[in-house]
Formats: structure tokens, sequence, C-alpha cells
């Protein structure tokens, strides 16, 4: 089959992005491309747990599938496989016309081509290293990374652009609820912080290597309230609470916490209030870059495609021989990439984003 063919008349597609907050929100722009070549066009997300709550927030996004698919890292191990054929049935029963397996450069794309052929899906496009034969229809080549290394977000555009769907905006795309922006505002009022200068810092991340140590939060806080005279709000998931709250102590009064009393579209809706994000290379720091908030990016150098896109941005870090381990715990064991970062320098990009004079960032170094 050549490149392609039979893409035009493709009315139901099914995305397969099967990671976390961020990935998907770095898909949008690949999801717009997608539903703006056809009309009538509908897309539904097979997504994490994770990733289907922001799914409901992305307005390119018509339904939204959950499934634990067993080949990725964060499934729990289960008893049997019957769960991997109820997700069969219940794709074939949907009659896409066609799927798009989203996957960074280090995922196998072929178990959720396996899952589209078995589910009878008749187009199917990846990228992929290997050979995929018959698995897929349409098969890119990944050039990555011994040829190059893009953006996640420029790597899903290139993908669905060889099957002609190209957009004109490569924004990232997320919709806050007016729920939530409502919410938002009486929280703020509640704290006390609506009508004061004020910026939004999230502290946690979900991998240990890519966490800023608490203590780094709590000297750039003080400084920022100190020196300039902000309000800080920090944010976090419920299993986060203990961090955030050891680090408002530690900053004083002027420091707040909602950890835990938002959920993701609330989350998103403080943020979108908020003047600067400061935060780890993390989801929120692309929920930021979709509504707009220019974020202070604490990058621990796990993989350089996950920067803020779009959006006006400082990436800090300190190089490190061991850079691109791609581990989510340290494999040195000392983080220097991110713990060798000065709370000075925190503060330094805060203020210059606040007064909107980023200047220009120093690039992420070269892969080895």
């Amino acid at each position: 089959m050549t490149a392609g063919d039979g893409w035009a008349d493709a009315e139901r597609v099914l995305c397969i992005r099967l990671d976390a907050v961020g990935d998907v929100l770095m898909t949008t722009p690949a999801f717009r491309a997608l539903a703006s070549s056809r009309s009538r066009r509908r897309l539904t997300l097979l997504a994490s747990p994770a990733g289907a709550e922001v799914a409901t927030l992305v307005p390119e996004i018509d339904d939204v599938i959950v499934y634990d698919a067993p080949w990725m890292k964060a499934t729990r191990p289960r008893a049997d496989s019957a769960p991997d054929w109820a997700m069969v049935e219940r794709l074939r029963k949907g009659r896409f016309d066609a799927a798009v397996i989203f996957t960074v450069y280090s995922q196998n794309p072929l178990p959720a081509a396996f899952l589209c052929v078995l589910a009878d899906i008749p187009l199917r496009l990846a990228h992929c290293h290997e050979n995929p034969y018959q698995l897929l229809t349409d098969w890119v080549p990944d050039p990555e990374p011994a040829r190059l290394m893009r953006h996640e977000v420029r790597r899903q555009l290139d993908l669905v652009a060889t099957v002609g769907c190209v957009a004109s905006d490569d924004r990232l795309s997320l919709r806050v609820p007016t729920r939530a922006q409502r919410g938002a505002g009486a929280l703020l009022r509640e704290l006390g912080v609506e009508q004061r200068r004020w910026l939004a810092m999230h502290p946690g991340a979900s991998a240990p290597s890519r966490r800023y140590p608490a203590s780094g939060f709590v000297d750039a806080g003080r400084e920022l309230v100190a020196a300039m005279g902000y309000d800080i709000v920090l944010t976090g998931a419920p299993s986060e609470i203990e961090l955030t709250e050891d680090i408002r102590t530690g900053i004083g009064a002027n420091a707040h916490s909602v950890a835990g009393r938002v959920d993701l579209a609330g989350l998103a809706a403080v943020i979108a209030r908020a003047p600067l994000l400061i935060t780890n290379n993390t989801g929120p720091a692309h929920m930021a870059a979709a509504v707009g908030t220019p974020v202070v990016d604490l990058y621990a150098l796990t993989n350089p495609q996950h920067t803020p896109w779009g959006v006006a941005h400082r990436v800090l870090f300190h190089d490190v021989p061991c850079r691109y381990c791609y581990k989510s715990v340290c494999p040195e064991g000392h983080q220097n990439c991110l713990r060798l970062v000065p709370p000075a320098d925190v503060v330094a990009a805060a203020a210059d984003l606040l007064a909107r004079r980023p200047t220009p960032a120093a690039p992420l170094p070269a892969l080895r």
C-alpha cells in the first residue's frame, strides 16, 4: 500500500497515546492536524488512566477509551489477558477506519499495532525502528535517535504529515472548563492572593530523577517573596501534599498550598490564572504551555525532547556527563543535573519572565 492511501476518506480515527499527561498534551497539535484534514472526522483517544484525565480537556478529542496496556511500564501486573481481549472487542465494535500510534522513540509501537490488527482496523500508522511487516499499513522508519532528535511535538506532527494531515496552528491545545475557572477564582480569593502579586510553583514530578530538591524550591520561594513581593501558590497531586506542605512551611507566611484541593481541570485553571509557573519537567509544564502561562522549567537531563512548546520559558539545568539517561531514578545517585542548579538562577529566570524580558536560554546539551 502506498503511504497515505485511504487516509483522506477515514472518518473514524483511533489515536493511541498510552503514556502520561504531558505526552498527551504534546500530541495535541497532531490531533488537530488529523481532525482538520477531513470534515466530520471523529477522533477517539485510547489512553492510560492518567492520559485520559487530561484528554477530556482537549477539544480535538471526541471520545476517550481508558486502557492499562500491559506493555507500558506504569501498568500493574494482572492475572490474565481478559482485559486485553475485552479491549479488542471494544475497538472492533468502534468500526474504526484508521489508527495512529503515537510513541516516543524508545517505545515499540508493535503491541498497539497488533491490538489494532486484532480489532480489524484497516489503516495503521506509526514510527517504528524495525520492519513491522503487516502490522503497520503505513510504516514511517524511525530516524531517532540515530540520525536526528526532535521535540516531541514535532515528532508527532511529522508522523501525521506522512498521510497528508497538516495543521496550520501547532500550539498545544487544552480547554479549561468554566466551572474550573470559577472554582479556581474562588479558591484564590479564599487564600487571599487574587488581588496580590503571586505566582504558581509545582514542585512534584512522577519520576524521582525529575524532581528539583525541595530545599531549592524553598530558597527560591523565600527570595521571590522577600525581594520581589510575590506570594507563592503551591500546587500538587494528593500524593504530593506532604511535599508541598514542607515547602510552604519553609517559605513562610506568603506561601499557600492547593495540593489535593483541585482536580486536573482545576489545576489547569489555577495555572491559567498565574502570571508564571515554576516547575519540574512534568505534566503541569505542558499544561502551562497549552494555556499560555510562561514557565521556568527545572529540566532534568533525562531526555532532550520535552521542553515547553510555544510559550515564553526558561529551561534550567546543570550539564552532566550522564545526560539523557532516560531513567526515572538517577542511575548515578547524585541528580546533579538538577541539584546543582542554584536557586538564585530560578529567581533570575522568574524575574526575566515576569518582566516580559526573557533572556535567551542556553540550548540543551548536544547528544553524545
